[in-house]
């Protein structure tokens, strides 16, 4: 008799209502492939882009989520330096982690360390490397920099407020309520402007004296994406890594002479940890940082498997702060 485990699929692409519990037969890893069996498993914004068809799929029906954490369950052949019971966390495509266990190529499987939780593995693998790169790698921040971060309060920001912090930057966030402001602040924030209240330019523009600051990282998107350009001082750079309000409408590039010479670039977590020397980097940064207390992951909510779609129900209602996790039952 073929076993079988539940796995969160759309047949169709559209809002949270289309996530369906699916039983499905328990895969056999294959040559250089592990079984893993999650405990915790990561939600994040990209996974509704899937459901909704911003971010192509392979075919219908399909599976949604690359990020969980477990135990490795079997081990395919050819595989080297894992074993049944291992610690691990991974992210890898194709989508399909929304599941009580999923067989992913050893490759992009991490062990974690035993002063990391698996939740905390699992609420952070992604938002977390996502961070390293982008305050390391697609603009290097340095101590006594301002930088201008939206969505503070959110999975990601909340991250990067206490890293930047730890980097000595000065960190103005943008949240939409009091309750996320002081959240943002709790974990490094130095500045918070709440964007449903006054000009974001504006307001970022008075505490630096008028200067603006040299980057912007952005993850709303089409919202903010003209302010994050009015915000640079000259030669600054936006980094847009998200479309959480709609991907940003055409622009004439002209924008970034007349502003300053401005640079803009679209960055993506796949080509940062593409190889795996740049994926253990990410990771061990991140997993460094959770160990030596410089970030704590801030787990704002929890979910059943099966609720699925109040997940992402709160997630796109931006009710959630932190990060969010699914857990099989």
């Amino acid at each position: 008799m073929t076993k079988t485990m539940r796995a969160v699929r759309i047949h169709e692409l559209g809002g949270p209502e289309v996530l369906r519990v699916d039983e499905v037969p328990v895969p056999t890893p294959g040559e250089g492939e592990v079984r893993v069996r999650h405990a915790f498993i990561g939600v994040n914004f990209i996974d509704t882009y899937h459901r909704t068809g911003l971010y192509s799929l392979p075919a219908l029906p399909h599976g949604l989520g690359s990020e969980a954490a477990g135990t490795v369950e079997a081990v395919g052949s050819g595989v080297d330096g894992f074993s049944e019971g291992d610690r691990v966390v991974y992210f890898a495509g194709p989508p399909g982690s929304y599941a009580d266990a999923k067989v992913v190529p050893a490759a992009r499987l991490l062990k974690v360390p035993d002063a990391v939780g698996l939740d905390q593995a699992a609420a952070t693998l992604v938002k977390g490397m996502t961070v390293e790169y982008l305050i390391h790698r697609t603009f290097e921040v340095k101590a006594g920099m301002d930088v201008l971060f939206h969505a503070a309060a959110g999975g990601v920001g909340l991250i990067a407020c206490q890293w930047l912090a730890h980097l000595g930057a000065r960190t103005i966030g943008t949240v939409s309520t009091e309750a996320k402001a002081e959240l943002a602040k709790a974990h490094g924030c130095a500045e918070v402007i709440r964007y449903t209240e006054e000009s974001v330019p504006e307001r970022v523009r008075e505490l630096t004296g008028g200067e603006g600051v040299p980057v912007v990282y952005d993850s709303v998107g089409k919202t903010t994406f003209m302010d994050s350009l009015k915000c640079l001082k000259p030669r600054g750079m936006l980094v847009g890594f998200g479309n959480a309000s709609g991907t940003p409408e055409p622009f004439d590039v002209m924008e970034l002479a007349r502003n300053g010479s401005l640079f803009l670039t679209r960055p993506s977590l796949f080509h940062y940890t593409a190889d795996r020397a740049d994926l253990e980097l990410s990771a061990g940064r991140l997993f460094d940082a959770i160990a030596s207390g410089v970030v704590t992951p801030h787990i704002g909510a929890t979910f059943p498997l099966a609720e699925a779609r109040a997940c992402h129900e709160a997630l796109e209602s931006r009710a959630t702060v932190g990060s969010t996790l699914l857990v099989p039952e």
